[in-house]
């Protein structure tokens, strides 16, 4: 049957003209240089370049690949700013790089900022930061086109081969081994090896960030770090969740999405099989291996800064969890920030201390400077708005992964969760019902409703604290031959969080501007301000998961379901760091359809659970006896378990969109 084509959410913003930052801003150009004594080891590099009078210019670089299929070897666009000093000086720098698909279809950051041109074609705009803040302290910029996108040849395939070979081309012409052009379709050719040492940091939001993830597990050479934010690790998980469906539009959409005019006409025949690939159903199939760069964790060279928000219901928070353990088993460096956002970026959620950590990071891995930040602790995670925490690894040493059991209640559908297994033959039954998800189960958790089963600790004694990734395993039978499943963790009690179901997804835009690095006529370093935008809430999700039950036996393909016959399957929840306060409960809570998250299937079943083969595997903080310390006792819960709450909001989370354009989706 024709797939529906959902388009997302998106947030507009109007470009405004920037305005002058105030003298107190400007204050961050004018610290004074490191290493005032002779001999003193540099820590941090410090804006003595003219950003003005920098270098900008354009190369095509040589992929190798002939993606538009028309015969030659498709050729990416790389836009560079560098120092004019550092050039004349011959002395050779390192590279920041942002390899993009959006820097003309759709913008970059909060403010939708795309590439602007000359007359002749030279580079004038560069979107974000990045540039402004570091040409100006010894750095080139460097912003790739992805293939079939702005000035490139070829045809973007939604992290596939070209993608990623699209990125990892300019890091090897960076470093000598790869072919760059004067012009897209002339001889000439440009050398980098003249003005670039080779190190290469790659950083960048959403599909940005991914194609970092992507080129990292490549191996290349030169690549010293990556900093993905909101990235994808794995495609197949982007549109589906163990076979259940997140989305109902084929990644080609995407791939169209972003195209250039010119790419449109020339990169059907891509589009068709991306979609033939990649189907609907949620089978794995080797278009959704070329897309997944967990696998390849072992080959990854670069450091990496990871940044997430624990609510992006874009790009959920699986997507850094599988990645980042990957990471840790093959012992690569790292560190990470979580946020209580939605698919914000950290410029707009903690722009100082992002400005200040990013700089430190870079001159750390790409100048080499001893400044400690590979020494300091490796986990900055909020906690209320505003409100950070760190520890020195993540997940802290003390994390065990502990069982807890659902059992039944004194009402239908309001069981209890504790260390203790359920009798034989104790059950729970839900009808699925696709009108409903998450927060309406969380809202209505002590009352017996026919959409989701619910289960409940006591009120905490202690808090409990839940740091990585959380496994369910429910044992089903379904009364139809489709079935999808839900499973939430939740914290039950008030609170104040960001609100990450609003436009914005956790902030507001301001009006007001600061600046970060030096400024042209063309390309202001000043930016919308932000702040966080809060609600006060009952419950608060902590952890999703989805899957297709007819993935029971085979997690890359799907079977019929027999009415009436058990199944049993785990589910993967996404990574998360939570709290759970003292005077709260945890509740874990299994159902169908999770609506505006989930497709639904193309049955309403029933499915009735065997509470004796269900189980939640939960990473705790100090494991099975932090969960009896936190249960002993019978404390009182900080609001009625039944009566009014605080607020039960947010009402709904946003429907998942796609990582593209969209205020706080950019």
């Amino acid at each position: 049957m024709p797939i529906r084509v959902r388009r997302p959410r998106r947030n507009r913003s109007s470009c405004r003209t920037l305005v002058v930052a105030t003298a107190a801003a400007l204050m961050t150009l004018l610290v004074p240089a490191a290493g005032a004594r002779a001999g003193t080891p540099a820590r941090e590099s410090q804006p003595v370049y003219s950003y003005g009078d920098a270098i900008r210019e354009s190369v095509w670089v040589d992929t190798g690949l002939d993606g538009d299929g028309d015969g030659r070897a498709d050729r990416v666009a790389v836009d560079i700013v560098r120092p004019r000093e550092t050039a004349a000086a011959g002395r050779r720098i390192p590279v920041v790089m942002d390899a993009s698909p959006y820097y003309s279809c759709c913008g970059r950051g909060n403010e939708g900022q795309k590439k602007t041109y000359d007359a002749d074609g030279n580079p004038v705009q560069f979107p974000l930061f990045y540039d402004n803040w570091f040409v100006p302290r010894g750095y080139a910029f460097v912003a790739v086109d992805l293939a079939g996108t702005n000035r490139s040849d070829g045809c973007d395939d939604v992290g596939g081969r070209s993608d990623i070979q699209s990125a990892k081309a300019v890091v090897d012409w960076l470093n000598g081994r790869a072919r760059g052009y004067t012009t897209r379709t002339g001889d000439t050719r440009s050398r980098a090896t003249a003005w670039s040492t080779g190190k290469v940091g790659m950083i960048g939001k959403s599909w940005d960030g991914t194609i970092a993830n992507g080129v990292a597990a490549t191996g290349v050479e030169g690549l010293e770090t990556i900093v993905p934010i909101g990235a994808i690790s794995s495609w197949y998980d982007y549109f589906h969740s163990q076979g259940a469906p997140l989305y109902d539009a084929n990644p080609s959409w995407l791939s169209d999405y972003v195209g250039s005019a010119e790419a449109k006409g020339r990169c059907a025949a891509v589009q068709e099989r991306i979609t033939a690939g990649t189907p609907y159903s949620g089978d794995r199939t080797p278009a959704w291996g070329e897309r997944d760069y967990v696998p390849d964790a072992s080959k990854v060279r670069a450091s990496v800064f990871v940044v997430h928000g624990q609510q992006d219901l874009n790009v959920r928070a699986n997507q850094f969890g599988q990645w980042w353990d990957a990471l840790a088993a093959h012992g690569v460096e790292r560190k990470i920030w979580l946020s209580q956002t939605g698919h914000v970026d950290p410029f707009d959620f903690r722009r100082a201390d992002w400005v200040r950590t990013l700089h430190r990071w870079f001159d750390h891995y790409l100048l080499g400077y001893d400044n400690g930040i590979d020494r300091e602790p490796m986990a900055d995670i909020e906690r209320a708005p505003d409100r950070w925490s760190t520890d020195r690894v993540w997940p802290p040493r003390a994390t065990a992964t502990t069982t807890l059991r659902p059992g039944p209640g004194a009402a239908p559908g309001v069981g209890t969760l504790g260390r203790t297994a359920a009798a034989p033959g104790s059950t729970a039954t839900f009808t699925d019902d696709p009108g409903l998800g998450e927060t309406d189960w969380a809202a209505r958790i002590d009352t017996p409703t026919p959409s989701k089963a619910g289960f409940v600790t006591r009120p905490l004694t202690r808090d409990l604290r839940l740091s990585g990734s959380s496994r369910v395993t429910v044992t089903a039978t379904p009364t139809t031959g489709t079935a999808h499943l839900t499973a939430v963790l939740v914290d039950l009690g008030p609170d104040t969080i960001r609100d990450y179901a609003a436009a914005g997804e956790g902030i507001t835009t301001l009006a007001e501007r600061s600046c970060w690095g030096a400024s042209t006529s063309g390309d202001s370093a000043c930016f919308k301000e932000t702040r966080a935008r809060t609600a006060d809430v009952a419950h608060t999700v902590v952890s999703r998961g989805w899957a297709d039950l007819g993935t029971w036996a085979d997690p890359g393909e799907g079977r019929p379901l027999t009415p009436g016959r058990a199944y049993t399957i785990t589910l993967e929840l996404a990574s998360a760091d939570h709290v759970v306060p003292a005077g709260h409960r945890l509740a874990l809570i299994v159902g169908g359809t999770d609506k505006d998250l989930l497709d639904p299937p193309s049955t309403r079943p029933t499915l009735t659970l065997d509470l004796a083969r269900t189980t939640a595997r939960l990473p705790l903080v100090g494991g099975a006896g932090a969960f009896a310390r936190a249960t002993a006792g019978a404390a009182a819960p900080v609001w009625p378990v039944r009566g009014e709450a605080p607020s039960a909001g947010p009402a709904a989370p946003p429907r998942a969109g796609h990582p593209i354009p969209g205020g706080a989706a950019r």
